[in-house]
This record gives structure tokens, C-alpha cells and sequence, in this order.
């Protein structure tokens, strides 16, 4: 039924466009309207549609939305892509030393001048900013030794491969090839099990820390 329904609407529209034609044009004009694309090309429609509802049981697309007997789909609307903000490889050092002069004023003692300062007024001040600097550092960064062995104490490498030098730096008499089967650990080394910093703000991370002016 339907596709009878779609068939006669489809004829409907062709014959109608040619009745229309045909009461207002006469002779020569006539045939040369006939011969013209807009009509050859709703007859081709016609045909293409009853072959195609007679084989596959649809019209075809474009006959379907040039008659109306289909929905035009939306066009999608793309997503805008946002990047997220690129961090640099510096962003963390240079907040790990702004938290450090904030929290300690560590910059402000490295940049001083000691000479002229006893060993007992240099001293006074270390113990203070070694205080504040360990509790900043453990807020911030969770460090566990590379190798968790006694100082001093023999330590067992694999003699099979070298030692990865990141990990294990060694010194005295090194062979060539790297391999060894151990050494006396002379420090245990440091690595950052966990680092947490605050998420950058919209502050110039290169300002360590802000110039300060006192308004009388």
C-alpha cells in the first residue's frame, strides 16, 4: 500500500507539471519544454523510483527529499575541540621554589651575601630554614631512598648487566663494562615516590616570588 501511495504521488507530481504545460504552451515551445532537463529529469526520477519500490521496497534518497516524503537530517554542529593549558617542563621546578621562599624564604637566604656574618649567627639561621624547608619538602614531595640499605654496608649488584646509571651512580674503581657485582653504599640516593603540587593558576610562574612595597 504504501509503496502504491508513494507511486501516485510521485505521478501525480509529473503529470501534473506537465497538464500545466501543456495548457499553456503550444507547438514548437511545447516540445521544446518537454526536451528540457527540469522535465527529463522527473520523468528519470519517476522511473528510478518505481524500479527501486518494486526491487528494495524504498525510494531512492534523493527523489525521497526532493518530494518531500523524507526529514532532512540536522547537520551535526562540531564540537569546539579545548586544548587544556600546555605545562612546561620548568612550571614545576619554579613552583616547587616559590613554595620554598614562601614557606621558608629560601631564595632570599641563598641570595645573601654571608661573608660578613659569624658562623654562629649563619648557624642560628640554618636551623630555622632547614626546619621550614623539610616540612615544606614533605608536604609537597614523599622521597624514599634507591637502595634502602645501612651506609657503609656492602650492597650486592647483578654482575650480569651494568648498573642503570640513573639509579646508581658508581665511583672508586669502576670497570669499563659497568658490571660489578656490588660496592659499599656511600649514600643511599633519593627518589620522588609522590609529588602533589597545586594546579598552576593564572600567575606568571616565573615570578618566584613579588616584589613587596610598603604604602606610608
Amino acid at each position: 500500500m504504501f509503496r502504491k501511495h508513494v507511486l501516485i504521488s510521485v505521478e501525480v507530481i509529473i503529470l501534473k507539471d506537465v497538464s500545466i504545460q501543456v495548457r499553456t504552451l503550444r507547438g514548437s515551445r511545447l516540445i521544446f519544454w518537454l526536451l528540457r532537463g527540469p522535465f527529463l529529469s522527473r520523468v528519470s526520477a519517476a522511473f528510478r523510483s518505481f524500479f527501486s519500490l518494486l526491487f528494495s521496497g524504498v525510494l531512492p534518497e534523493d527523489v525521497a527529499l526532493a518530494f518531500g516524503f523524507t526529514k532532512v537530517k540536522p547537520v551535526p554542529v562540531a564540537t569546539p575541540v579545548v586544548e587544556p593549558p600546555k605545562i612546561k617542563t620548568s612550571d614545576g621546578a619554579l613552583q616547587m621554589l616559590s613554595i620554598l621562599q614562601r614557606d621558608s624564604r629560601l631564595i632570599d637566604f641563598l641570595m645573601e651575601d654571608i661573608a660578613g656574618f659569624a658562623d654562629d649567627q649563619i648557624g642560628a639561621a640554618v636551623r630555622t630554614l632547614h626546619s621550614d624547608c623539610k616540612a615544606t619538602l614533605a608536604r609537597h614531595v614523599t622521597l624514599v631512598p634507591v637502595i634502602d640499605g645501612v651506609e657503609g654496608t656492602f650492597q650486592e649488584l647483578d654482575a650480569a648487566k651494568a648498573s642503570d646509571p640513573n639509579r646508581i651512580k658508581l665511583i672508586g674503581n669502576v670497570p669499563a663494562t659497568g658490571k660489578v657485582a656490588g660496592g659499599t653504599l656511600r649514600h643511599r640516593g633519593w627518589k620522588a615516590a609522590t609529588v602533589e603540587l597545586p594546579a598552576p593558576g593564572k600567575q606568571d610562574l616565573a615570578i618566584i616570588a613579588p616584589a613587596e612595597l610598603e604604602v606610608d
